[in-house]
């Protein structure tokens, strides 16, 4: 997501074992015994969040907080439900006969809130938008299949007198040519080669349609947006920076989605502590973000009013590649001997009380096409003797510079500082470096060091499926130049394996393509794979019944209010 918050392999539509039923006291999601009660309708919710990163455009958002208000303002051609499966939205039909050529029927009568009708020229201006790279949308890298993307994302890359390489945009042309509108109702997608399942990617956000007012003026747009889905802003100003977004229902919405409430008040928290106490006095209605100290009690501080599922999210530890300390032959050697430090298991066990479980590839476990055992994957398993010895090895290579403290960058808000911690010490007691949390109160502060490349050691990081697929956990993550990989990793080899398992003929063919891409990644270690996701979701009195989807997001259109 994008952190939260992405597939193309063919046929990734399915999530193997996915476990969609709650593990929460009392059945999860619908525990208190009425889960068809109706509930008020006209009730306004309050949630959990944090200040999004960037004005609340959808090809501009790829993180959480930002991702989870874009999603109820706006509609695509599809979207999900909460096992994954794609369904039709505002698309009538989505078809190809050569996996290369698609055709597009939108449906007709649809509008944004301010009554501009949603047309296939609607779609088509805003894939254009978004896909350009004048207009610095970080989410234009999920148009890369269409051809004619190249012409229009092309970058200047310059090094300056600093050594540092900057980039600056340099579209050759400002509309895809392999992207038209035909009639009102008609979209064509010629792709750069086949994608037999590209249509799966259409129910991310930055597919969604904007209004023309948003082309003319992205950034005050993004201030006050008009969207076409389930939720609308309260009024202008309804977004408070550092405080909350209040949005209410949607009554022209017909989508699949309908609101089952009357609207959701998202409340900014720079520390989970004080939202948990808020839901335990019913003052706040839903989080799914818990304060560490509270995953060995949430079952029984909130009973039958919890649920908790494996998700498609997980957590890695990324190591930017400008950090002298972990370039050439000894820094290859040093993120191997920081992985082999670093105790998942135990971690898992008792800081996160099971809701995480260790990390075995780049990718959870609960995506088809998942393999255990990679070809690198070792390097996972805690092994004190062994990380030892390959600091030593490096040592003799290049001498680490330990004149401050290795920073681990992190937002607060998450309950991140504990299991940081716990890293550090692995550090300090097996490789003997002293490393530390290096604090944010918003997630958005890590997100803007990250870009510009200004982190003095290594951060947090990780991926909230947007789509079901290996591919979304590895393309826009780590493909050269892609849209989250912001520490700009590059490997033309990874690369290629990506393009391959893309244009593959078979699920198989293509999962197998991507699993040798994360075998690239093993080799290179941009990141460190540390635990996927179990999500667990607390709520107040105030609710009847709420569930997370497929990649552990509140479905909130869904939440049933007292």
């Amino acid at each position: 997501m994008r952190f939260t918050r992405t597939s193309k392999a063919l046929g990734i539509v399915a999530i193997a074992a996915l476990a969609l039923t709650g593990c929460g006291a009392g059945g999860g999601g619908s525990t208190d015994g009425s889960s068809n009660a109706a509930g008020d309708p006209n009730k306004v919710i309050t949630a959990y969040s944090n200040e999004p990163q960037n004005p609340l455009l959808p090809a501009n958002t790829n993180e959480v907080y930002g991702g989870r208000v874009v999603e109820l303002l706006f509609e695509g051609l599809r979207t999900y439900d909460a096992s994954g499966k794609p369904v039709n939205a505002l698309a009538d039909s989505i078809e190809s006969s050569d996996a290369q050529n698609w055709t597009i029927k939108v449906k007709q009568g649809q509008k944004f809130t301010n009554g501009e009708a949603i047309t296939a020229k609607t779609f088509v201006d805003s894939w254009n938008f978004a896909a350009n790279s004048k207009n610095l949308q970080n989410n234009g890298f999920f148009f890369e299949s269409i051809a004619g993307y190249e012409d229009v994302s092309a970058v200047n890359s310059e090094k300056g007198a600093d050594g540092k390489t900057t980039t600056t945009p340099a579209p050759k042309a400002d509309t895809m040519s392999g992207l038209a509108a035909t009639d009102d109702s008609t979209i064509t997608v010629k792709l750069a080669q086949p994608e037999a399942d590209w249509s799966l990617r259409l129910g991310y956000s930055a597919f969604f349609p904007l209004p023309s007012a948003a082309l003319a003026d992205p950034k005050t747009f993004g201030e006050n947006p008009v969207g076409n889905g389930p939720y609308k802003f309260e009024k202008q100003g309804s977004w408070v920076h550092d405080q909350s977004i209040s949005l209410v229902k949607n009554a022209d919405y017909k989508g699949p989605r309908e609101a089952k409430n009357g609207g959701v008040s998202f409340k900014f928290y720079t520390d989970p502590g004080p939202a948990y106490t808020d839901l335990q006095s019913d003052n706040l209605d839903i989080t799914d973000v818990l304060p560490s100290n509270a995953l060995k009690t949430y079952v029984s501080d909130f009973p039958d009013r919890n649920s908790t599922k494996p998700v498609a999210t997980n957590s890695t530890l990324n190591i930017p590649p400008y950090n002298p300390n972990f370039q050439g032959e000894a820094g290859k050697l040093r993120r191997q001997a920081l992985s082999y430090a670093i105790n998942r298991e135990e971690i898992a066990k008792v800081v996160f009380n099971g809701t995480r479980t260790p990390a075995k590839a780049f990718v959870p476990p609960v995506i088809d096409g998942f393999k255990e055992g990679l070809k690198g994957s070792e390097v996972l398993k805690f092994d004190a003797a062994k990380a030892k010895d390959l600091w030593a090895q490096a040592e003799k290579i290049q001498p680490y510079d330990n004149s401050k403290p290795l920073q681990i960058a992190s937002n607060t808000d998450g309950g991140n500082k504990e299991w940081i911690d716990a890293v550090a010490n692995g550090f300090k007691n097996n490789l003997g470096i002293q490393a530390e949390i290096q604090p944010f109160a918003k997630f958005a502060e890590v997100l803007n060091l990250r870009k510009s490349q200004q982190l003095p050691g290594l951060t947090r990081a990780g991926w909230q499926g947007d789509y079901p697929s290996l591919y979304n956990f590895l393309g826009p993550v780590w493909a050269t130049n892609a849209s989250s990989n912001y520490e700009k990793y590059s490997n033309p080899e990874f690369d290629k394996l990506l393009k391959d398992g893309l244009a593959a003929k078979s699920t198989d063919e293509a999962n197998g393509k991507f699993n040798q891409a994360q075998e690239i990644l093993f080799q290179d270690l941009p990141g460190l794979p540390l635990w996927d996701q179990a999500r667990p979701i607390v709520w107040s009195n105030n609710i009847v019944k709420a569930e997370t989807g497929w990649n552990g997001g509140i479905l909130y259109y869904g939440i049933t209010a007292k």
